[in-house]
């Protein structure tokens, strides 16, 4: 083995090899025991950030857990079509070449879409590969390829039938930019510091007013009514009476309606319905009338008078200040208010009235309601399942078609003779009520609809495939909380309609990956950290190891690079132990089984072996990813390699030659497999390395080798209780060593008086002395020597002679030093945790943190002052 773990060859050489042997690939039959999972599809543009590469880690670790364990495990991958952001990709490349869709036309700009995908819409899934993982790569999907396509279609038809899909002119959310209609969930709605205009409108009998309060005073160009709450007496006596819509000039009526919040500006409300969702719903309840003032390019229409041509946001400007002119503007307040953004490029959202397609949502939401209620479907971890509750109870309809060229073209036609509308799975040649040509509907779905599908779609619906009998419903679907309602709610709403079935029996949410400051990453903060990077400069398996160490449940993943240095360092460390114990082993595999060894270490460390391999398979099955890698990191690190690999040294050196060395190479052994068993899932390059190298190996690939099962018969609790008291010992030891600083190549003199214990620790004296750096040990059940530091395991005390070791003037010097250090380090943390606006604008786990170092060096302060005390004492 090398000196030192070099990722990048490694990596490459062992993917190859995994794929080339087609270990990734299930097995479609049906009625075995399977596990399987859909990959929440990466967009088609996208590349991989940190929220795909812990997304993706953790789904790798169940895979490859399962595919161990002997289930036959399918993780289905590919990628989303995505709409919008795919078609402003390539509508971006005809700008560079001075071009445009329109010139180049629909059917040539798609295929200048394919054209693109091909060359580059497979960058996400290489860079998946680097990550290492295990997807069944010879099912991979992509939510327009064909079969997809028919299922999509199928399931259109299919709601338009049963009379849930259709279409009506309705108040949608409109982005000027995309030019295309946004579901409410695309409309991502952020607070913004705007303002509350209050407006005069005459009354247009009499003397006065009615004073109305609007954030969008240009939309009032197209009011049709002024409403009032019935139950308001301020404005009873106004309902059935008109006003004078300023500027425009013309009577429009006062109404009643309870819909009118009393408490919200002056009470009285502006109706437009063209322009707002509640002031539609008010029309269609009052019969008003409807006037559009706002075109589909977010500039004024004809119906806005001599503003026409004008864009919103300047017309807002200039209808304020003729207002003001005129004496309608009364004031203009400060208002903090939820305007809706694109989701994909952030332009404020323009609610207008369009003809759309949409699907109504409560007779689908009703049953995947139940299903999570009745947990037929569990939400991990359960806050979760407060939130979607919330959104499905309600929930309105979708609207599901989008004004763009990219996606699935709505399977509608309209003869262009009779008018009549064809709905169809497959293209009608022509109309079949009077034979005349038809077109095509030029909407495309809403992205989200074919993702919807995903699960069952994947597996050949509508076709009874045998993939869909083996591997349907999914076992686990593993996503960000982000896409809860955009894609898991709808999945669950699909599943049960068309497969009489949940798509997935477990959805576990992982938390967001930030900064190590607790800071969303973002490139405007310059805080971004590319996985592509870390992986090229840590490997893989560090990078891996790090997400998963931090990715505890309901808490966000706070990433430094100091993080996945530190873990770096532990793939070595783990490289540099598995080198040592093979040079142990010899070339053949122990044929001793290593039970029943008569040298406690051996014992310990494979009684401690079977709680670790129960507490990693009760962690990935509970889904506490965090508690695995951190049991594996301190049995490795503070177990295995600081204990059991020094324990047997003297052993297998031939320094101690009391203890079967057969044996302890068997255990040895044993472990060494266990550990890169337990491993593999989160570090599946390292592992699989070393357990080529393991003699005797059972399986060609670590990926193909059983998961360590629980041997009952190995938990050895008294073995465990002996080898504590060793340990305990030794750290005494090195604490009085530590805190009294003694060098460390000063070997040194201890006394114990055990008790009970002394029998036992006798037989192990050797080992007590070579780990404590002690070259005389004696045992005492009397006082213990004068000029002693003193420190107690249990009810075993430890004295280790101090006089002529250590100059204690010197040592006490540096001791107050150090206090004065930690002191100052100590008032400054506590004045920041002492500041109340620290504590109000710093995110929690930054709080936590600095609670953290405080704690920390509080523990030194205590310490270090025992450390003068004890040195105090022996200079007297």
């Amino acid at each position: 083995m090398d000196k030192v773990y070099d990722p990048h060859s490694i990596e490459r050489k062992w993917y190859a090899e995994w794929l080339e042997k087609g270990y990734f690939t299930a097995r479609n039959n049906s009625g075995e025991e399977y596990f399987s999972m859909v990959i929440p599809p990466p967009n088609v543009t996208g590349s991989l950030h940190m929220g795909h590469a812990l997304n993706n880690t953790l789904q790798d670790i169940v895979t490859r857990y399962f595919r161990m364990c002997g289930v036959n495990s399918l993780w289905l991958p590919g990628t989303d079509h995505a709409g919008i952001a795919t078609q402003n990709v390539v509508e971006r490349e005809l700008a560079k070449e001075g071009t445009d869709r329109e010139a180049l036309g629909r059917e040539k700009f798609i295929e200048r879409v394919w054209q693109w995908k091909k060359q580059s819409g497979g960058t996400i899934i290489e860079q998946l590969k680097r990550l290492g993982a295990s997807c069944d790569w010879s099912r991979e999907r992509f939510t327009m390829d064909e079969g997809l396509t028919r299922a999509v279609r199928e399931v259109f038809v299919r709601l338009y039938n049963e009379g849930l899909i259709y279409r009506d002119n309705y108040i949608i959310n409109w982005c000027p930019r995309c030019k295309t209609a946004l579901s409410d969930l695309e409309a991502e709605h952020e607070e913004t510091q705007g303002h509350l205009y209050y407006i005069h409108y005459p009354l247009a009998e009499g003397e006065g007013y009615l004073t109305v309060a609007t954030t969008r005073p240009e939309t009032m160009l197209g009011d049709t009514a002024v409403a009032v709450n019935p139950e308001d007496p301020r404005y009873g006596k106004y309902v059935g009476q008109y006003v004078i819509l300023p500027i425009v000039n013309k009577k429009i009526p006062v109404i009643g309606d309870s819909y009118v919040d009393v408490e919200f500006g002056t009470g009285a409300l502006k109706v437009t319905p063209a322009h707002d969702l509640n002031d539609f719903e008010i029309m269609k309840r009052h019969g008003l009338e409807l006037i559009k003032v706002i075109d589909e390019n977010g500039d004024m229409n004809k119906n806005a008078l001599h503003y026409q041509g004008m864009e919103r946001f300047e017309c807002r400007r200039k209808i304020v200040e003729e207002l003001d002119e005129k004496g309608y503007l009364e004031k203009t307040e400060p208002y903090l208010m939820g305007v809706g953004k694109c989701y994909r490029c952030k332009t404020v959202v323009e609610p207008a009235l369009s003809l759309q397609w949409f699907l109504k949502m409560k007779p689908l939401a009703e049953p995947a309601i139940a299903a999570v209620r009745e947990h037929r479907v569990r939400i991990i971890p359960e806050m979760w399942e407060k939130v979607y509750f919330e959104w499905m109870e309600n929930i309105r309809d979708w609207c599901v078609s989008r004004q763009i060229w990219w996606g699935h073209r709505i399977p509608v036609w309209y003869c262009e003779s009779c008018g009549e509308m064809i709905v169809s799975v497959d293209d009608p040649p022509a109309c079949p009520k009077c034979g005349g040509a038809v077109r095509q509907e030029s909407d495309v779905l809403d992205t989200w609809f074919s993702s919807g599908l995903w699960p069952f779609s994947t597996l050949g619906w509508p076709d009874k495939t045998e993939d869909l009998k083996a591997f349907y419903p999914t076992s686990l679907l593993i996503t960000g909380f982000d896409i809860l309602f955009f894609w898991v709610a709808r999945m669950i709403m699909m599943g049960l309609k068309f497969m009489g079935d949940v798509p997935f029996r477990d959805v576990y949410i992982h938390a967001l990956v930030r900064d190590a400051e607790g800071k969303k990453m973002s490139k405007s903060k310059g805080n971004v950290i590319d996985p592509l990077i870390i992986i090229d400069e840590y490997g893989t398996d560090a990078f891996r190891f790090t997400l998963t160490m931090l990715a505890a449940q309901g808490r966000d993943v706070l990433l430094s690079e100091e993080r996945i240095e530190g873990c770096r360092n532990f793939v070595n460390k783990i490289w540099n132990a598995s080198k040592l114990s093979l040079s142990f082993m010899g070339e053949d595999k122990p044929a001793h089984t290593g039970k029943g060894s008569a040298f406690l270490p051996d014992r310990w460390i494979r009684s401690r072996a079977q709680r670790v391999i129960r507490d990693v398979h009760e962690s990935i099955l509970g889904y506490r990813f965090n508690e695995a890698a951190n049991v594996l990191y301190s049995f490795i690190w503070h177990e295995y390699c600081d204990w059991y690999l020094e324990l047997i040294k003297p052993n297998l050196y031939g320094k101690v030659d009391r203890f079967d060395t057969s044996t302890t190479r068997a255990v040895l052994h044993n472990t060494l497999e266990d550990i890169l068993k337990l491993l593999h899932p989160v570090m599946p390059f390292v592992t699989e390395e070393i357990y080529q190298r393991l003699p005797g190996r059972e399986s060609p690939s670590i990926m193909t080798a059983p998961f360590p099962a629980v041997d009952d018969s190995q938990i050895d609790l008294e073995s465990e209780k002996m080898m504590e008291t060793i340990m305990g010992i030794v750290d005494v030891i090195r604490n009085i060593r530590g805190e009294t600083g003694i060098a460390p190549n000063v070997r040194i003199e201890a006394v114990i008086r055990a008790g009970a214990d002394e029998p036992f620790l006798r037989e192990y004296e050797y080992y007590i002395k070579e780990l404590g750096k002690v070259d005389n040990l004696t045992f005492t059940d009397g006082k213990g020597p004068d000029h002693s530091a003193v420190g107690v395991y249990r009810d075993i005390e430890v004295f280790v002679p101090l006089k002529d070791l250590i100059d204690v003037a010197k040592e006490l010097g540096r001791i107050e030093k150090e206090l004065a250090r930690i002191t100052e380090d100590s008032e400054k943390l506590m004045k920041k945790l002492g500041n109340e606006a620290f504590r109000q604008k710093a995110p929690a786990e930054v709080i936590a943190r600095n609670e953290a170092q405080y704690s920390e060096l509080s523990a030194k302060k205590e310490k270090l002052m025992q450390s003068r005390k004890l040195l105090e004492n022996l200079s007297r």
